[in-house]
């Protein structure tokens, strides 16, 4: 019986946050700036009394305190600053064996005896090592007198003594406490670098992790590595070949497949649908707290896409992913976006005290599907923002059509995927042009009342203008009928909120109106280089139809040839003599 207890004991499995836990400062995933500091005051034997590291759950800030405690005490430091982890103090402070270096929390040991049993034993010079460490994790919990038990030691400790506070919460720390320390903020780390890690923990293992699976890993993970390590390891439990499909499972997550589907149907206006998928997710176990962060993630991914730049560089998103968060967001303003947050995270927050987590997340939805039903500044915003459109689309005589954004579950990109519903469900009247067939990163857009094909749009000009050939208008006609269009800053500014790119490149140009033509007169051949692209181009003329109610071709501005060519020399010679007083005598 003992020899099967041994056995047991031998073979117990190590966690793996445990097992890969950093033992040098070189082996510290994403505190940089913190590993670089320690590691130089060490090389030139700078070292404090008392360090206060601070920064968010699972970044490093007890590990780092550790490798601190050993290094300061190895006999045979790597470089003058990483402990060896092979010397006698290196090895009895990992296995717990030396008692100078003391490891508390504060969490349970927050009171002023506890305080008082350190003060008492750091008069004693320590028995193995050079310096007798404490490090006090969740600090932050000491009571008021054990911070004031604590405050005369921590300001003029013995030789031998360094104190290593470590906490989530710095703003509850004593001003008089954080004067006496060094601090170290410890930051989020990077997405990029656990993935990274968490590859190199699976190829140690003999486990196999997509890219993709460690990409999410490290999204839910939101920086924190231990986070991300424990979230494997349960992966790894439930299969030795991790994809993001076994992460979902284990994480409780929704499949961004769903997500795309909820937004869908809030575009839509389409409350019903929107249940049934919550219904239907709620029923395989899905978290519905989770699932309201995740939507409150997606539609920050939509918010992103219409405000930044370069968002790719803000989102951890795959290339299909982002080309159907990017057609969505074409559907939706700026104030739909940020209502919808709104009401998410409204809901988020009472998800904690409400006895319904489901109920608070279905009428969440439904607030979305209808705006109406909310009173906030930001649901009023975002209903005159629709009406206004809605108002400029019908004077334009446009047939209002759905939006249908369904990220496919392919290896390829982002396919349109024509979706019949019933009659009875409203739909959200969403402005849409189809004159030419999408991309496939376009959203399939499904037409309320079906209407038969109409022949491309005939130009008409002017008629001073001579009459189209062969399909192609005279150019130099156009440009010399042409009149300035002062409606153009108007169309600019409307680009900005769902075209940003291309408002920016055209954002100092000019245009003019000639026949059914929209000539756009600009420097920058880059900006003529992006509205050869079809959806760039469809959101222009998308622009130009809100604020005139009138659908127009476009097309580059020149100068007619008759303002380029040059006055004769002779008749300026005569117009000179002319202007002096001088007879000139035409024959």
């Amino acid at each position: 019986m003992p020899t099967s207890c041994r056995k047991r004991g031998e073979i117990m499995y190590q966690v793996l946050y445990r097992k890969y836990r950093p033992q040098t400062f070189s082996d510290v995933v994403g505190q940089h700036a913190v590993v670089e500091t320690l590691q130089n005051e060490l090389k030139k034997g700078r070292i404090h009394h008392a360090y206060l590291f601070t920064g968010s759950r699972g970044t490093g800030k007890t590990t780092c305190a550790k490798i601190l405690s050993k290094a300061v005490n190895c006999l045979h430091p790597v470089d003058g600053c990483d402990p060896c982890c092979q010397c006698e103090s290196c090895k009895g402070i990992d296995s717990g064996e030396i008692f100078d270096v003391v490891e508390m929390d504060a969490a349970s040991n927050r009171g002023i005896d506890d305080i008082r049993a350190i003060i008492d034993e750091v008069s004693f010079t320590p028995a193995k090592v050079k310096f007798r460490v404490y490090i006090i994790d969740e600090v932050h919990m000491l009571t008021t007198d054990a911070w004031n038990a604590l405050l005369k030691t921590l300001e003029e400790p013995p030789k031998h003594v360094i104190f290593i506070l470590a906490t989530t919460e710095v703003h509850k720390i004593p001003a008089t406490i954080l004067s006496r320390c060094q601090r170290f903020d410890f930051h989020h780390i990077k997405p990029a670098d656990i993935a990274e890690r968490l590859k190199h923990i699976s190829k140690e293992e003999g486990v196999t992790l997509t890219d993709e699976a460690a990409t999410l890993i490290s999204v839910i993970a939101d920086g924190a590595l231990r986070d991300a390590i424990s979230l494997l390891d349960r992966c790894i439990g439930i299969s030795s070949e991790v994809d993001a499909e076994i992460v979902r499972s284990a994480a409780g997550l929704a499949s961004k497949k769903y997500l795309f589907e909820i937004c869908n149907c809030v575009i839509n206006k389409n409350p019903a649908a929107a249940l049934e998928m919550i219904d239907g997710l709620y029923k395989e176990s899905k978290n519905m707290t989770r699932l309201c962060d995740e939507l409150v993630s997606h539609f920050r991914s939509l918010l992103l896409i219409k405000t930044v730049k370069n968002p790719k560089d803000m989102l951890v998103l795959s290339e299909k992913e982002f080309e159907a968060a990017y057609a969505q967001a074409d559907y939706l303003s700026l104030a739909d976006i940020i209502f919808d947050i709104d009401v998410l995270a409204r809901a988020y927050e009472r998800m904690g005290k409400a006895l319904s987590e489901r109920v608070e997340l279905e009428m969440a939805v439904v607030k979305l599907c209808a705006p109406e039903l909310d009173r906030t500044d930001e649901s009023l915003f975002s209903r005159v923002t629709a009406l206004e459109k809605a108002v400029k689309m019908l004077s334009a005589g446009n047939v209002p059509q759905k939006a249908a954004v369904t990220l496919q579950e392919e290896p390829e990109a982002v396919k349109p995927a024509l979706k019949e519903e019933p009659q009875k469900a409203p739909a959200k009247e969403v402005p849409a042009e189809a004159e030419e067939p999408l991309k496939e990163a376009e959203p399939v857009r499904e037409e309320v009342t079906p209407e038969p094909e109409k022949p491309d749009p005939v130009v008409s000009v002017p008629p001073t203008a001579p009459a189209v050939s062969s399909g192609k208008p005279d150019m130099d006609a156009l440009y010399a009928n042409a009149k300035p269009f002062p409606e153009w800053k108007e169309v600019i500014k409307s680009l900005r909120e769902y075209a940003k790119p291309i408002a920016e490149a055209f954002s100092d140009s000019t245009a003019y109106i000639s026949g059914d033509f929209l000539l756009i007169a600009s420097d920058r051949e880059f900006a003529f280089s992006l509205l050869k692209v079809q959806s760039q181009r469809e959101n222009v003329k998308r622009a130009v139809r809100e604020i005139t109610g009138r659908t127009y071709r476009l097309g580059p501005y020149r100068k007619p040839k008759q303002e380029e060519k040059k006055d004769d020399v002779l008749d300026t010679f005569i117009n000179k003599l002319r202007d002096m007083g001088v007879s000139v005598t035409e024959e």
